[in-house]
């Protein structure tokens, strides 16, 4: 049986410095997104063990936002870090979030911000419509 590692999944446990360093990412995201015109809809939205990060809103259309946090670049910008497994749990939980507080005249889509921390520096990358919803077959 093959490690979790050796299959490009994480074995590192969610440490509180590492929840502490996420949600700090997130506080940024959030605060970066408001002074670009969008209006927090709700943080965290938890469908069972998924979750999404924030949901926006801005003049009829809702985002759902990824946020990607990482301390140096070494292992890639940060909005990279979202594959198609992550896709998959964001758009099963954007689903719950639809059929919960969506409302007919909206219109939907994926966004993924990367912040980026190097030692007093911080970048922020926002890569709207970042993915598509794939029909499944």
């Amino acid at each position: 049986m093959l490690a979790p590692s050796r299959l490009g999944l994480s074995c590192r446990p969610m440490t509180t410095e590492r929840l502490a360093f996420g949600e700090l990412g997130e506080r940024v995201a959030e605060r970066w997104l408001k002074r670009q015109g969008w209006r927090v809809l709700m943080r965290r939205f938890r469908s069972g063990h998924r979750d999404i990060d924030l949901v926006m809103e801005r003049d009829g259309l809702v985002t759902f936002v990824e946020v990607k946090a990482r301390r140096g670049s070494e292992f890639g910008e940060p909005v990279e870090a979202v594959g198609w497994r992550k896709q998959r749990e964001l758009t099963r939980s954007a689903l719950v979030w639809i059929d919960r507080h969506g409302r007919p005249c909206e219109t939907y889509r994926f966004d993924v911000v990367g912040v980026l921390v190097e030692h007093e520096r911080v970048r922020i990358r926002h890569v709207e419509n970042a993915f598509e919803v794939r029909a499944s077959r």
